[in-house]
């Protein structure tokens, strides 16, 4: 099976609501807020908790740059 990836390269790394919070300069309250509203980037359900793929992170955090 082939996907969009080549063999080559790494998997997208899934970061935990601790390095998005982080990352943002949020509370981690919140990514959960927003997941509930439906809001704030995309995240992954594993087992039993959340993760969310750097690219998905930096795709929302592109959307919300305010436009020059």
């Amino acid at each position: 099976m082939t996907g969009p990836r080549s063999a080559s390269q790494e998997p997208d790394p899934l970061l935990t609501v601790e390095q998005v919070a982080r990352w943002l300069g949020k509370p981690k309250a919140t990514l959960y807020a927003w997941r509930s509203r439906r809001q704030g980037p995309h995240a992954i359900r594993v087992g039993n908790v959340l993760r969310y793929r750097r690219s998905e992170v930096e795709r929302w955090l592109d959307e919300q740059t305010d436009p020059q």
